[in-house]
């Protein structure tokens, strides 16, 4: 797969704060990033850069071939960008809504009311193209807004915390709504804290901490590999597990803790099975091993204690 963006040698500067400090990443088409990392990463910085919206330091990006920083306006027409702070014409219906944002993304006006269509059934809003935005709910103000982002037929669409203040039904629409957006071959990159929310449709994971790049891989990169995610419980607490599981062949990024431990395993049933029979015959008393899939909060959490000093 050919990479729809690329970023790279990427500096952003805030007076007295370096928010971006040598950022560099490629997107594949197709994928769904979910951009994790604490408040004050650089998360929105770099989606703002990415957008055209900020000027960078130094350093360089590029989407569908096109340089944003010299031809920003015409990135714009192969991107869509959804801030964490969104606004709406209140006043204006759902319909010249998204027939304004078709005109300000340059599609003439016979064929901005077919493009309002067009979002409107994919977003759900329909049945709401003739009510005020004033009147909607935060779950379709959210649904519209989004609209807006897409409705030029964009192909990365970048969005910023963008279930914030959902409730769990229009969140779980947002999830469908992402999932339907990635299978048309659209490009997304999403920033949430709600780690549980983005592993329901991501692909791939891009973590930032203090303005820097510190993993990027896809969220089953180590399954892919011949690699397996492995958990076991004991009956009782042995302090010999922390010591046996790195010690046998093949296990990797053990994680004790209490009774329990999760790490990687190279191979298949052969190579659980010999380990599971060494832990038996050293004495644990093992309740119980399975394969786990890793999910985005655990990947997070390993790699930002890796991180840690």
């Amino acid at each position: 797969m050919s990479a729809i963006a690329r970023v790279a040698n990427l500096r952003f500067e805030y007076p007295g704060v370096r928010a971006l400090d040598d950022v560099g990443f490629e997107l594949e088409r197709g994928s769904v990033t979910a951009l994790v990392g604490p408040n004050g990463a650089g998360k929105s910085t770099l989606l703002r850069c990415m957008a055209g919206l900020e000027t960078p330091v130094s350093g360089e990006i590029g989407v569908a071939g096109v340089d944003v920083l010299e031809a920003p306006r015409d990135a714009h027409r192969h991107l869509g960008y959804l801030s964490d702070f969104f606004g709406i014409y209140e006043a204006l219906t759902v319909r010249q809504c998204l027939v304004h944002a078709a005109a300000i993304h340059g599609i003439e006006m016979v064929r901005a009311g077919q493009a309002a269509e067009r979002a409107a059934q994919e977003l759900g809003l329909t049945d709401r193209l003739e009510v005020a935005a004033g009147t909607l709910s935060r779950g379709l103000r959210q649904r519209l807004a989004i609209g807006q982002s897409i409705i030029h037929g964009p192909e990365l669409l970048l969005l910023d915390e963008p279930a914030a203040g959902l409730d769990p039904e229009a969140r779980h629409a947002l999830a469908s709504l992402f999932r339907r957006l990635q299978a048309s071959g659209m490009t997304l990159v999403v920033s949430s804290h709600i780690l549980a929310e983005l592993d329901e449709y991501s692909t791939d994971m891009l973590l930032l901490q203090h303005g820097r790049v510190v993993e990027q891989r896809r969220v089953q990169e180590a399954h892919t590999r011949g690699r397996r995610r492995m958990r076991i419980a004991l009956a009782a607490p042995d302090e010999r597990l922390g010591a046996l599981l790195p010690a046998h062949a093949g296990v990797a990024n053990a994680l004790v803790e209490g009774r329990a431990a999760s790490f990687e395993i190279d191979g298949g049933e052969p190579e659980q099975a010999a380990l599971l029979r060494a832990l038996v015959v050293a004495g644990l008393e093992v309740a119980a091993f399975e394969e786990v899939r890793e999910n985005l909060h655990d990947s997070y959490l390993r790699t930002v204690r890796r991180e840690t000093p």
